[in-house]
């Protein structure tokens, strides 16, 4: 069986370490998968993008064009949208070439493949939906608007008051190209993205089913925690608190702000705070805990020695598909704290591995931080958080689950 993972990244983003991960599961199963991504980053032989000079110039300059119309809407959020107008024939073209078994589409964003483009390629469709684009006029998520339910217009995160605006005319797009594609399979990494998707007028009518991204648990497991503050130079005396994310502190919807809230309830002393992904001097927000910026973080053993390090990760985001953050941290054996929204229920079972917080309410997360930090059976906090990832997203147990499907999509396709 021949498979093609499609990913604008190999390892840049939390879509593109997934996707990654699953590729290399499937080769470590003898599967021969391929990954085809417009940006690379690795040194990797089987992953593929554009080679030529030409070629790298224009990869470098189509996330910009693709944005072009969205700068008309001056007052949208920094809520990601995209318009997905920049033609993808160079790509679909190389997709063809290889003529895969099955094509398993995941990012596709950022000037890679244009809406209308899709309904080119040969093989059945496999896409796991990152975020929430795939159903919806153009934004990532939908800052809970709902109105991917029905055909967008007047979008929330563009700030428009058009009902026919260029979210009304991408889902107008979207519907005319999916009435032409006919094996097309979706996946929902979380529960709650399976269900948003069973809701979209896009999507209502498809094969959606759920499967979660995998993790090696042989590289994310528990290592000492004084050893793990050694590597960092963090103190063994204090309790650690860890935020972070790709733009930690500037993407709204990853909740530093509830996070900054939180904090300042705390009733909790000899405490320090960790963050990483973004650079200190994009944070302007006093907080009254002496905190350490790490900056970017990309490589695995740094984000396991830091998981490792802490005693509780916080993820505070307002909208959350199934976070790498949270299964990372958990498979290193540090609690999670979030809110009880998105997939988040997926990973953190309340007061077993974790804390799950009334939604968007700041001072519930400062009750589960708090709670995790003082709870006296701390080790049964580690132990389930640990053994929760191992009977649910080992990469061995998931990329199995993923063979079957296709191999599901490869029978209904060859009826």
């Amino acid at each position: 069986m021949k498979i093609l993972i499609v990913n604008t990244y190999d390892i840049q983003g939390g879509a593109a370490r997934a996707a990654y991960r699953l590729h290399n599961s499937l080769l470590n199963k003898g599967v021969n998968s391929k990954m085809l991504v417009q940006s690379k980053k690795t040194g990797d032989s089987t992953v593929f993008c554009p080679s030529s000079k030409m070629q790298k110039i224009a990869v470098k300059i189509r996330s910009s064009i693709d944005q072009l119309p969205v700068k008309f809407y001056d007052e949208r959020t920094e809520t990601l949208f995209s318009p997905s107008i920049v033609p993808s024939s160079n790509i679909i073209k190389r997709i063809n070439e290889i003529n895969p078994d099955i094509v398993h589409l995941h990012w596709i964003n950022a000037g890679m493949i244009r809406i209308e483009d899709l309904s080119k390629i040969n093989s059945p469709i496999v896409w796991s939906l990152h975020d929430m684009y795939p159903f919806t006029g153009g934004c990532h998520y939908d800052d809970n608007c709902g109105r991917f339910k029905n055909n967008c217009g007047n979008c929330k995160v563009l700030k428009s008051k058009n009902n026919n605006d260029i979210s009304r005319k991408i889902w107008k797009r979207k519907r005319k190209v999916l009435d032409n594609i006919s094996n097309l399979t979706i996946i929902g990494l979380s529960r709650w993205m399976e269900n948003q998707a069973k809701k979209s007028s896009l999507f209502h009518s498809l094969n959606v089913i759920n499967l979660p991204n995998g993790i090696d648990t042989n590289v994310f497991k528990p290592h000492s925690k004084d050893f793990s503050r050694n590597l960092w130079n963090l103190p063994k005396d204090k309790k650690l608190i860890l935020f972070g994310a790709m733009d930690a502190t500037s993407d709204p919807r990853k909740g530093y702000n509830e996070l900054l809230e939180s904090l300042n309830m705390l009733n909790i002393n000899d405490t320090e705070i960790i963050i990483f992904g973004n650079s200190k001097i994009n944070i302007s927000q006093n907080i009254r805990f002496k905190t350490h910026y790490l900056g970017n973080l990309i490589d695995d053993i740094s984000l396991v020695s830091l998981y490792c390090s802490v005693d509780v990760m916080v993820v505070p985001s307002l909208q959350e598909n199934l976070s790498n953050v949270i299964m990372e941290s958990l498979s290193c054996g540090t609690p999670v704290v979030g809110f009880d929204i998105g997939g988040n229920s997926d990973m953190i079972e309340h007061k077993k591995n974790g804390y799950l917080a009334n939604p968007l309410d700041s001072s519930d997360l400062a009750r589960g931080i708090e709670w995790i930090l003082n709870f006296e059976n701390y080790d049964n906090l580690l132990n389930y958080s640990r053994k929760k990832i191992l009977n649910e997203f080992d990469d061995s147990l998931v990329s199995e689950n993923y063979l079957n499907l296709y191999k599901q999509v490869l029978k209904n396709f060859n009826k």
